[in-house]
């Protein structure tokens, strides 16, 4: 279980497709929500730079790099967060009561930080990808909209990700965010898609 900290943004594409089919806890949805949400707003900056007459797009592509880069290493860092709460998980016995349990809440605590943090970033590649569906060059729209699908995606992944980490309730402050986060990102998708099945 040693490997989460490696680099997954260095390894080739198809040495990442077989780490995730490997047997072994990680990476597994937390990295792969991360992953996918940096790719969308990979997307979301190819749309802008390429809509010239977007007088904002220059803004749009400064966005979406940024966010990019916050998703990526947060894969690695989901990777090992999961990993320290299996170890906590697994303390001996003889470890103190208190110690143990201080241990298992700490290590669960940031094993559902690190997804929530996915969630924010990722709610926002969906309203980046629906600000350059709407504004950005038309012949790109499709791009921009599957952007934000994939966004809503990761979103609602990491989300329940958070959910399971806690366990300690719907009505958990974090989960709650959450879940609203990952609802306004589906928003987002779903207004994206409507408008393209009634586009003539």
């Amino acid at each position: 279980m040693a490997r989460a900290a490696d680099d997954l943004l260095q390894l080739p594409i198809a040495q990442l497709l077989d780490r995730l089919a490997a047997e072994g806890p990680t990476p597994g949805a937390g990295a792969v929500a991360a992953l996918t949400a940096g790719m969308a707003a990979g997307l979301v900056a190819m749309v802008a730079g390429a809509s010239r007459a977007w007088g904002e797009a220059p803004a749009v592509v400064a966005q979406a790099t940024a966010l990019r880069r916050r998703l990526a290493p947060l894969a690695a860092a989901n990777a090992q967060a999961y990993e320290d709460a299996l170890a906590s998980l697994s303390l001996p016995d003889s470890v103190h009561p208190e110690a143990r349990s201080h241990a298992i809440v700490t290590a669960l605590d940031r094993a559902a930080d690190i997804p929530l943090r996915i969630v924010a970033a990722a709610n926002d590649v969906a309203y980046l990808a629906a600000e350059a569906a709407h504004r950005g060059e038309p012949a790109l729209r499709p791009d921009a909209t599957s952007a934000a699908v994939l966004a809503a995606g990761s979103a609602r992944a990491a989300a329940h990700l958070v959910e399971i980490n806690l366990a300690t309730g719907p009505g958990d402050d974090r989960v709650v965010r959450a879940r609203s986060l990952a609802e306004a990102a589906q928003d987002c998708a779903r207004v994206l898609l409507d408008s393209a099945a009634d586009a003539p």
